[in-house]
């Protein structure tokens, strides 16, 4: 019997399985519009039980890659609106994930060129993103040293969340997604050796955590509903410089317990899964299991079994694969069916056109042979 296959609730809508599709970046958008090829990328995928976007920054300065679509403006919640109706049609279910990359952008891609923003002015060293060169050419160049965030600025970014949730609603997503993880804005705010203010947002855990409770409230405020609000941490990341620290784990059991009382969708938790070792142990997820009982996604180095076995033993509710969905866009049936995985391309997996994006075939439009053959 299949865990995976399961139906899940979320709130006031179904979950047709347990397969969740992760957000990742794919830089198909030169215009930060959501378009036709989005949406043809989404609904081939919609037979998962949830959808997470791409991240979607949340304003201009939260933009941190070229040629990602964002979610500010009238034009981009139109072409987003493409992508909901496409996977409502196939029955899908989809958030959208709202993100601040915080230090890691370039000046290429900031208004005015100005320098990314941060908790503090300490910059992701060794950090490269997906921006322009002084000639205008396109490639991963390193992130440029941040300014520290004023307390107005804060809000405002908080303000900016809210504003893309509504956003999000216009556009018909189901619900919508924090971006906490992954070395982004939030996680800058989290970790110590990152954020060294020594205002109301920096010092104790209950500071650093401040600025992200806060958007939660806000976007739950926003929305009118916290079951349509989820968030997305990475517990002991090392991802884009963030540097280890003491408090890391008393740092997310103190916000597992925190987003419990808020109700939310879900927790999604990523493993960052460095160098083909697990950072988030099994014990970590008991742990956080009991601080927060919502339902929790996993995500990082996960495959069928591993997964089948993490819901089983109720460590999880849902589990998210990234990579496997770039190659598989019928990745639920396969697993139902036992069907062989096709590999992706990985040179195509960020920018460039409609080759390895919305190209790969289902399993039965495949010549591909079945797994115990």
């Amino acid at each position: 019997m299949s865990h995976l296959l399961d139906r899940h609730t979320l709130g006031a809508i179904s979950l047709k399985n347990r397969v969740v599709m992760a957000p990742m970046t794919r830089a198909r958008n030169a215009d930060c519009v959501a378009g036709p090829h989005n949406a043809t990328y989404y609904g081939q995928r919609a037979g998962a039980g949830l959808i997470v976007t791409e991240g979607t920054p949340v304003s201009p300065n939260g933009q941190g890659y070229a040629f990602v679509p964002g979610i500010w403006s009238d034009e981009q919640v139109a072409g987003w609106r493409g992508v909901t109706d496409r996977v409502h049609e196939q029955s899908g279910r989809i958030f959208a994930q709202l993100w601040h990359v915080g230090r890691l952008s370039h000046t290429s891609l900031q208004p005015n060129r100005q320098q990314p923003v941060s908790a503090s002015e300490i910059p992701a060293d060794g950090a490269m993103t997906f921006a322009f060169d002084d000639n205008g050419t396109l490639g991963f160049l390193p992130v440029t040293p941040p300014r520290a965030l004023t307390v107005d600025e804060i809000a405002g970014v908080t303000a900016d969340f809210a504003d893309a949730g509504k956003n999000a609603d216009t556009a018909g997503f189901d619900g919508v997604e924090i971006h906490g993880a992954n070395g982004y804005l939030f996680e800058q705010f989290f970790n110590p050796n990152s954020n060294v203010r020594t205002d109301h947002y920096g010092g104790s855990i209950e500071n650093r955590s401040r600025f992200a409770l806060e958007t939660v409230d806000q976007l739950i405020d926003a929305l009118g509903d916290s079951t349509r609000v989820g968030i997305r941490l990475s517990p002991f990341s090392q991802t884009f410089n963030m540097q280890p620290y003491d408090e890391a784990e008393e740092t997310y059991l103190y916000l597992g317990q925190e987003l419990a009382t808020r109700n939310l969708a879900y927790v999604h938790i990523n493993d960052q899964f460095p160098d083909g070792n697990r950072i988030v142990s099994k014990d970590f997820l008991a742990r956080f299991r009991t601080a927060y009982p919502g339902t929790i996604i996993l995500a990082g180095g996960l495959d069928q079994q591993l997964a089948e076995n993490y819901v089983a033993e109720g460590l999880i509710d849902l589990a998210a694969f990234g990579q496997p969905f770039i190659s598989n866009p019928d990745l639920p049936e396969r697993f139902r069916n036992d069907w062989a995985l096709a590999v992706p391309d990985r040179d195509t997996f960020y920018g460039g056109g409609l080759e390895g994006y919305i190209d790969y075939p289902n399993y039965n439009q495949a010549l591909v042979a079945p797994a115990d053959a």
